[in-house]
C-alpha cells in the first residue's frame, strides 16, 4: 500500500511526544509525515518542519494556515489524516477545523480540555461523519492484548476485582513544574479540568475497560494537589463499580517520588488473576487457582497467543516491545482505516472510548468536590 500522508500539529523542537509519534509513525511503515504547524511561533514551526526534511511551505504557521493550505493542494499530495499532539486545549478547535475540512484526525489523550469542549468534538464527527482515533497508547501493547482476549474467552472465568495504579515521581517537588513538559500540564488554562486524573488516570481508565470489556459505572474518588500552590491534582484515588458487577480501585498520581512509570493493573476473575505491568511489557502473569502460574511472552514464533496479540507482534520471542511499538501499532490501524480498510479490532481507541475518558475526569473531579460522593459516569454527558 502506497504510504498514508499525514500532517502534524503540535510536536515541535522542544516537545517530547511530537518524535514520539513521528518515531512511531516511521516504525508503523505505512504512514509519511508531508506537512505540519509545529508551534504557535510561526519561525520555530519553520525551523522544526525544515530540520525533519519537510518542504518549506508544508511548514505552516499555524494549525489554521495548514489546514487551510493542504484543502488548496491536488488530492494525490494533499495530507489524508491530521495528528495532534498539542496541549490539551488545542485538541478541540485543531479537531474540528480538521474535520470540518474533510480531514480524518488522530488526537493524544484526553480528548480535550473539558466536557463542553468534547461535546463539540463528538458533535462535528457525527455532522461530518469523519474518522477519529485517540493515541491511549497502552492498550495497543501485545500482552495487554493478549490480557483482554484472555478475558473475553471466559477461561478464567467471571471478573470480581480490578486494581489500577499509574504513578510517577517526576512531579514530586514544586521546582520539577518547569520546562515545557511540566508547565501546561498544571496550567487549568492549557490541561483543563484535571491535572495527573487527566494525564495519567485516563490511561488507567482507558486499561480498565479495555481489558475487561466492561464499562465503568460510578466511581468514588478523591483528588488532591499534594504539593501546595498547585491549580489542579497531581494525586488522587478512586474505587469504582463495573457494569458486570465486579469492584475495583484505580490511583493516579505524579508525586511518588522514586517512580518513573508505573503503569500496572492487576484483574482477578473466578478462576485466576490477571497481572501486567507497563515496566515489565512483555509479561503478563496468569496465577491460576488451581494451577501453576504462568508467565505468558509476545513474539512472531509464539503460536500460543491469541490472534489480537500476534497481529501487532513484529519480533522473534527474546526481543521486547514496548512503547514506540505500541505507538506504531496505532499509526499503522489508523492509517489503514483512514484507506477504508480497518482492521476488526483496531489498536487505537474511538471516539466513543475518547468521550468515556473525559466522563471519567469529570465524575472524579465533581466526586472529590463533593467530598467523594458516588457519581454515574453518564451523569457527566450533560452535565
Amino acid at each position: 500500500m502506497q504510504r498514508v500522508r499525514y500532517a502534524m500539529v503540535g510536536g515541535g523542537e522542544g516537545a517530547f511526544i511530537g518524535p514520539i509519534h513521528r518515531t512511531a509513525a516511521a516504525i508503523a511503515g505505512n504512514c509519511q509525515l508531508v506537512a505540519g504547524a509545529f508551534s504557535s511561533d510561526a519561525t520555530r514551526s519553520q525551523r522544526s518542519g525544515e530540520a525533519l526534511g519537510l518542504a518549506p511551505e508544508r511548514c505552516y504557521a499555524s494549525w489554521a494556515a495548514l489546514i487551510e493550505g493542504e484543502a488548496t493542494l491536488n488530492p494525490a499530495e494533499r495530507a489524508e489524516f491530521v495528528a495532534i499532539v498539542t496541549p490539551n486545549h488545542l485538541h478541540a478547535p485543531v479537531a474540528i477545523a480538521a474535520l470540518e475540512a474533510g480531514l480524518p484526525v488522530l488526537t493524544d489523550k484526553p480528548l480535550t480540555d473539558t466536557m463542553d469542549a468534547a461535546e463539540a468534538f463528538a458533535a462535528a464527527a457525527a455532522r461530518t461523519g469523519g474518522l477519529v482515533g485517540v493515541t491511549h497508547t497502552y492498550a495497543a501493547y501485545p500482552m495487554v492484548r493478549q490480557a483482554k482476549a484472555l478475558v473475553a474467552g471466559g477461561e478464567v472465568g467471571a471478573i470480581r476485582r480490578v486494581a489500577v495504579h499509574y504513578t510517577q515521581g517526576w512531579l514530586a517537588r514544586a521546582e520539577d513544574a518547569v520546562g515545557k513538559q511540566a508547565e501546561w500540564r498544571i496550567d487549568p488554562a492549557r490541561s483543563g479540568l484535571a491535572g495527573a486524573f487527566g494525564d495519567i488516570g485516563t490511561h488507567a481508565f482507558n486499561l480498565v475497560e479495555t481489558i475487561t470489556g466492561d464499562p465503568m459505572l460510578r466511581l468514588s474518588a478523591e483528588l488532591q494537589a499534594a504539593v501546595p500552590g498547585r491549580a489542579l491534582d497531581d494525586d488522587g484515588a478512586a474505587m469504582f463499580h463495573l457494569a458486570g458487577g465486579a469492584r475495583g480501585t484505580l490511583v493516579a498520581s505524579q508525586v511518588c517520588a522514586g517512580d518513573a512509570n508505573g503503569l500496572a493493573i492487576s484483574v482477578w476473575c473466578e478462576e485466576a488473576g490477571v497481572h501486567w505491568e507497563q515496566e515489565h511489557p512483555n509479561v503478563l502473569r496468569v496465577a491460576r487457582r488451581d494451577g501453576p502460574e504462568e508467565i505468558w511472552t509476545p513474539g512472531a514464533d509464539r503460536s500460543y497467543l491469541g490472534q489480537q496479540a500476534m497481529r501487532v507482534t513484529r519480533t522473534p520471542s527474546g526481543h521486547p516491545e514496548g512503547y514506540l511499538e505500541a505507538f506504531a501499532n496505532i499509526y499503522h490501524d489508523f492509517a489503514l482505516a483512514v484507506r477504508g480498510a480497518p482492521p476488526e479490532d483496531p489498536c487505537y481507541a474511538t471516539l466513543n472510548a475518547g468521550m468515556r475518558a473525559m466522563r471519567f475526569i469529570a465524575a472524579a473531579h465533581r466526586s472529590s468536590a463533593d467530598g467523594g460522593r458516588w457519581i454515574d459516569l453518564e451523569e457527566e454527558q450533560a452535565a
